[in-house]
């Protein structure tokens, strides 16, 4: 199956953006190196929301290596987020980054969110990576605290993304969805199902926008050129989702 192109990244002539995002959730790099560097370049991405980056030994090198091999460089995120990471091409303009932890329930892994300011042509944009919890009142608070950073960031337009360890009939993925743009449910484009990339059975992965952002697509891109289904199953234990989106100027 050959998907329908979505939209080229571009700035239009008022100053909003066309962007894509992906969030990708990577399984620490355990896996094929080379088939998930070909997944995030054929996907073409201004931003990609990483979950499971490498945490631990030599970390940042291998967070560098994975941007490299993309095409992208490190925004923000890693282990300082507790395994969520940014990469972003060279399109975006840094403006500012922060990486936070999320409260730690004694027993269970820790959680965090990588966060960041950019700005894209002429928008002002927020970007936060998350991977909630798999303890179901735990997720619900750590939705909550999603939405509260979004609200923190003092910017009128933001995406956020990431592997919700939900699904859209779960609490937490609607606590998310009641506030914002679920960009699959808006804008449907290519598959649904996420995991697990064999046989997928659920949608536990996300890309979330503001009221204001215009989605044009989003879905998993198992079809598009350059992404085979071998490469799908081989680069990590989830599948993509990818976004397409028309920001306005700010």
């Amino acid at each position: 199956m050959v998907l329908t192109p979505l939209p080229d990244s571009r700035t239009e002539p008022d100053g909003s953006a066309v962007i894509r995002v992906l969030s990708y959730n990577v399984r620490s790099m355990h896996d094929d190196t080379a088939a998930l560097a070909r997944v995030i370049r054929a996907c073409a991405p201004d931003l990609v929301l990483v979950q499971e980056a490498p945490r631990f030994f030599r970390w940042r090198k291998a967070a560098a290596r994975l941007a490299r091999s993309s095409d992208l460089v490190v925004l923000s995120g890693g282990a300082t987020a507790a395994g969520p990471l940014l990469l972003c091409s060279l399109r975006a303009a840094v403006e500012r980054t922060e990486d936070v932890l999320l409260p730690l329930t004694p027993g269970l892994h820790r959680r965090g969110l990588a966060t960041a300011v950019v700005r894209i042509g002429g928008v002002r944009l927020g970007v936060l990576s998350c991977h909630l919890s798999l303890q179901r009142e735990e997720r619900l608070a750590q939705a909550g605290m999603v939405l509260e950073r979004l609200a923190a960031m003092g910017v009128e337009h933001a995406v956020a993304g990431g592997d919700l360890n939900d699904v859209p009939t779960g609490k937490a993925f609607r606590q998310l969805a009641g506030h914002l743009q679920d960009c699959r449910a808006v804008a449907p484009w290519g598959g649904e199902l996420t995991f697990p990339p064999d046989e997928p059975r659920k949608r536990i992965d996300a890309v979330f926008a503001t009221p204001g952002i215009e989605v044009l697509g989003c879905g998993v891109p198992d079809g598009l050129p350059g992404v085979s289904g071998a490469d799908l199953r081989a680069a990590t234990d989830h599948l993509p989702v990818l976004a397409a989106l028309r920001v306005p100027a700010g």
